[in-house]
């Protein structure tokens, strides 16, 4: 089957370049070159290519609102990121967007084309760096309290028993105890002292 793709850069060379890297590869055909994120959403529609090849930083629309726009309407249309930017906010935009995967510009050859195979698939395609990134922030968000979980551990830090903790947050005193062992699970501690202890030199309960 051939992959039919649609490339969106703002820059000329580079989407010439990607054009005919693809071109010589005998199951992808390129269909269309966008010059912004308006234009790729745009041919997106017209031509429902089976891959958008995105950039990020595009003028009129970005990529990752672009993304967003070809995923929500055209949901058997991929989208494969390949941009020079990899910073956690332009990661998450993107792959909130919708994106299924996720390249760097500086992306040997053959991984790339391996890329824009498996994300044509509907199979991420991440650089090892990108990866990397997305798993630390998993890791900080799993690690995170909750705004129940602080609420219980600020009624902890002013000296309440779980009892009035469940009383003043119209809870039931189980459900303290429950919140209160995620919050020890997620601080590395083991009772309610050192808990207050380690909140308060992270800056969670600062003030307290």
């Amino acid at each position: 089957m051939t992959i039919r793709v649609l490339i969106a850069d703002d820059h000329p060379v580079v989407r010439s370049g990607l054009a005919g890297m693809l071109a010589v590869e005998p199951d992808v055909e390129v269909v269309g070159e966008a010059a912004d994120g308006a234009a790729a959403v745009s041919m997106a529609r017209s031509l429902t290519p089976d891959l958008v090849l995105m950039d990020l930083r595009m003028p009129v629309l970005d990529g990752a609102a672009a993304t967003a726009q070809i995923t929500e309407d055209l949901p058997d249309v991929h989208v494969l990121i390949l941009t020079t930017y990899e910073t956690d906010t332009d990661i998450l935009r993107a792959v909130e967007a919708g994106a299924t995967g996720y390249l760097l510009k500086d992306t040997p050859r053959d991984q790339l084309v391996a890329g824009v195979r498996a994300a044509a698939r509907g199979e991420s395609a991440l650089s090892p760096s990108v990866a990397r990134r997305l798993v630390q922030q998993l890791r900080s968000d799993a690690d995170r309290l909750t705004a129940r979980e602080l609420e219980v551990l600020s009624g902890v830090a002013r000296g309440l028993s779980n009892a009035a903790i469940g009383r003043e947050l119209y809870i039931t005193e189980a459900t303290v105890k429950t919140h209160l062992l995620r919050v020890f699970g997620k601080l590395g501690v083991d009772d309610r002292t050192h808990a207050v202890t380690v909140a308060i030199q992270r800056g969670i309960l600062a003030g307290l």
